[in-house]
C-alpha cells in the first residue's frame, strides 16, 4: 500500500508537538483489540464485568469533572465571525490553533499515542467521509472500535491521496480550565483537549458527523442531521423510510428502536432500525432524498432505558457493550436509576464510592447510583430490530421527515407541513419544554431547530437556506410532519399512550404519504381527521383524540411572538422564506374562526 504522505506528515507534526513515547496504528483486528482491553484492564482505565451474565462488556470511570459534552468550551474556529453564527461559540483559528497548542505541547509524555483512522458511513460508499483520529486513550479507541468502521480497510479506501478529517485528541491533565474542544470546519479539522467523555472525544460522532459534516454538507449539497432513521414494513409488505429529529429527552432512541405493539405486530407490521443518532442524506440521481446511518454503534443514554420503554436496546447492550458512568453491582452487572427490578441493596456509584439506595447529600437529596448522564456504546449490529441495509452503499430513500418536541399543550399529536418551505419553518420553529430532569426551569421552551441547535457547524440561518435550496432539487420531497406524544389535559395527564403505539402514528404518516388518507386543512398545517388514527385496543378516554389533534389559536398566536424573538437573533442572514412562512402562519391564525 502506498504511503499516504500528508497523512504520515500530520501525524509526525502531532506527535513532535504532544512527544508520547510511541505511535500505535490502529488495524482493526481483534488481536490487536483483545490486546488493549487487557492493558486497559491493568492499568484500571477499563474494570471486567460479570462475564457469564455481560459477555465482553466493561466499565468506565470519567473523571468527576468530566461527565457530558462542555457546551461553553465548544468552538467553531472559522476566519469571520458572522460565519459560525449567533447559534455557535466562535474562536478565531489563529486564537484556537494557540491556545490548544499550549495545552496539548508535551501532554502526551510517558503515554502512547493512536492512531485510528475511521470511516463515517460503509466504507468506500458515496455516502461516507474518512477520518484519522489522534489519541492517547484506550477507551476513546475502544469506543471509535465500535462507534465507526476503523482499521486497515479504511487506509486502503484512502490510498495514497485521499482527503481526510484530522481529527486530534488528548487527555492532558483533565483540567477543567484547560478543556477545549475546537472545530475548524474551512480546514476540515478538530481538536479536543483536556477532556475524557465521549461527547468530547469520540471525534467521528458529533464533532465529525454533525458540526464538521454539516458544513461540508453546505458546501457540497448534502444534509447531515441529528436524525433517526427507521424503516417499517406495512401488512402489503411494502417497507417506506423515516427520518426524524428530536432535543433531548423526547424518545428519539426509543422511537427508532420501536417494537410493534402487538395488535400491529400481528397484522404484519415490522420496524427496522437503519439509525438511532445521525442521518446523512443526499439527492441521488433518481432526485429523491437518500439516507444513510454514518456510524456503526450507539452511544446512548443509560437511565430511563429498560425493557417498557426500549427491550431492543437492552437486548442490544447485553453483550460487547463499554458502560461509563453506571453503578456496579456485588455479582459484576451494572445498574442505573429507571433500570428494570428494584434497585440494588448495594454497589460502587459511577464515583467509585460505596452506595446505597438510602444514600443522601448534605441537603437531604438521594444520591444517583449512575451519573444522569452515564452511558452505554454497543454495536448496532446487536439490535434486533437493525436494518440489513445497515451497510448499504445507497442507504434507504426517506419518504417522510418528522420533527418533534415536548410540548403539554400547544402542539397535536401530529400535523404535517403544506409543503417543503413550509416544513423547513417547522423544522426551524421547533421546541421543547424541560422536564424535572433537566437543567433549567421546568417547563421553560428551549428552541432547538431541526435539533440541531447545539451541533451545526456555521451559521444557522445559512443552515436553514441550505434547507430550502435542497427541496428546490427534489423531483419528490420528502412529506414533513411534527409529532408531539407529550400533549397533557388540564389535570396533567398524558393523553397518548406513547412508546410502542407511536407506531399508528407513524402508520397514519405512512398512509398520506401514499395518499391513502385525506386530513383536515389548520392554520398550521394538515391534521388527521380523529377516526384516521387507529385506536384499537387503546384504553383512551371518550373524547381524548380529539384534545390530542386540537390546534389551540391562542396558543400559537402567543408562540408567534416566540419565534419572532428567535428568528431576529439571526438577523439578514435569516432567508426572506422564513419571514413569509411565519407571516404566512400569523394571516392564517387570524382568520381562523
Amino acid at each position: 500500500m502506498a504511503p499516504h504522505e500528508n497523512l504520515e506528515q500530520w501525524v509526525d507534526e502531532c506527535a513532535k508537538m504532544c512527544r508520547p513515547d510511541r505511535i500505535v496504528w490502529i488495524d482493526g483486528s481483534e488481536e490487536q483489540k483483545r490486546a488493549l482491553t487487557s492493558e486497559a484492564l491493568a492499568t484500571g482505565e477499563l474494570i471486567e464485568l460479570n462475564q457469564e451474565q455481560l459477555p465482553g462488556c466493561y466499565l468506565h470511570r470519567t473523571a468527576l469533572n468530566d461527565v457530558a459534552r462542555t457546551e461553553h468550551l465548544t468552538f467553531i474556529c472559522t476566519r469571520l465571525k458572522d460565519d459560525a453564527g449567533p447559534n455557535n461559540n466562535w474562536m478565531s483559528p489563529e486564537q484556537g490553533y494557540r491556545k490548544a497548542r499550549a495545552i496539548f505541547d508535551g501532554s502526551m509524555r510517558g503515554r502512547v499515542m493512536y492512531v485510528i483512522p475511521f470511516s463515517m458511513g460503509p466504507v468506500g460508499s458515496p455516502f461516507s467521509k474518512i477520518g484519522v483520529e489522534l489519541t492517547d486513550s484506550i477507551y476513546v479507541v475502544l469506543n471509535m472500535l465500535i462507534m465507526t468502521r476503523a482499521g486497515t480497510e479504511v487506509l486502503e479506501q484512502l490510498g495514497a491521496a485521499g482527503e481526510f478529517t484530522k481529527c486530534l485528541h488528548g487527555k492532558a491533565d483533565l483540567d477543567l480550565n484547560r478543556r477545549l474542544i475546537l472545530h475548524f470546519p474551512e480546514d476540515n479539522t478538530i481538536w479536543s483537549v483536556g477532556s475524557g467523555y465521549g461527547g468530547n472525544v469520540l471525534l467521528g460522532k458529533k464533532c465529525l458527523a454533525l458540526r464538521i459534516a454539516s458544513y461540508l454538507g453546505m458546501q457540497e449539497g448534502w444534509l447531515a442531521e441529528h436524525m433517526l432513521v427507521l424503516g417499517i414494513e406495512r401488512p402489503d409488505g411494502r417497507i417506506m423510510y423515516l427520518a426524524a429529529a428530536f432535543p433531548s429527552a423526547c424518545g428519539k432512541t426509543n422511537l427508532a428502536m420501536l417494537r410493534p405493539p402487538e395488535a400491529m405486530r400481528a397484522k404484519g407490521y415490522r420496524v427496522f432500525t437503519v439509525g438511532d443518532d445521525i442521518a446523512w442524506m443526499r439527492i441521488d440521481t433518481d432526485r429523491r432524498l437518500w439516507a444513510i446511518n454514518p456510524e456503526s454503534g450507539m452511544f446512548g443514554v443509560a437511565p430511563g432505558t429498560n425493557a417498557k420503554t426500549n427491550p431492543n436496546a437492552m437486548t442490544a447492550i447485553s453483550r460487547n457493550t463499554i458502560y461509563t458512568n453506571v453503578l456496579l453491582k456485588p455479582d459484576g452487572t451494572v445498574w442505573w436509576e429507571d433500570d428494570d427490578g428494584d434497585p440494588p441493596a448495594k454497589g460502587i456509584d459511577w464515583r467509585g464510592e460505596p452506595w446505597t439506595p438510602d444514600r443522601k447529600d448534605d441537603t437531604g437529596e438521594p444520591i444517583p447510583g449512575a451519573n444522569a448522564n452515564s452511558r452505554y456504546t454497543a454495536p448496532l449490529s446487536q439490535v434486533p430490530s437493525i436494518s440489513f441495509r445497515l451497510e448499504h452503499h445507497h442507504g434507504v430513500p426517506i419518504d417522510a421527515i418528522l420533527f418533534g418536541g415536548r410540548r403539554a399543550s400547544l402542539a397535536p399529536l401530529v400535523f404535517e407541513a403544506f409543503n417543503w418551505p413550509h416544513g423547513v419553518y417547522v423544522g426551524a420553529t421547533m421546541a421543547s419544554e424541560r422536564t424535572a430532569a433537566q437543567y433549567g426551569a421546568q417547563g421553560e421552551v428551549r428552541r432547538d431547530p431541526m435539533a440541531m441547535l447545539p451541533f451545526c457547524g456555521y451559521n444557522m440561518a445559512d443552515y436553514f437556506e441550505h434547507w430550502l435550496r435542497m427541496g428546490v432539487r427534489m423531483v419528490k420531497p420528502p412529506r414533513i410532519f411534527h409529532v408531539n406524544w407529550f400533549r397533557k389535559d388540564p389535570e396533567g395527564r398524558f393523553l397518548w399512550p406513547g412508546y410502542g403505539e407511536n407506531l399508528r402514528v407513524l402508520d397514519w404518516i405512512l398512509a398520506r404519504c401514499k395518499g391513502e388518507v385525506e386530513a383536515e386543512r389548520t392554520p398550521i398545517g394538515f391534521v388527521p381527521k380523529p377516526e384516521d388514527i387507529n385506536t384499537e385496543g387503546l384504553d383512551l378516554a371518550p373524547g381524548d383524540v380529539e384534545k390530542l389533534l386540537a390546534v389551540p389559536r391562542d396558543e400559537w398566536t402567543a408562540e408567534m411572538g416566540r419565534i419572532s424573538e428567535f428568528f431576529k437573533k439571526f438577523g439578514e442572514r435569516l432567508p426572506a422564506e422564513m419571514w413569509a412562512q411565519h407571516q404566512a402562519l400569523q394571516r392564517r391564525l387570524e382568520l381562523m374562526s
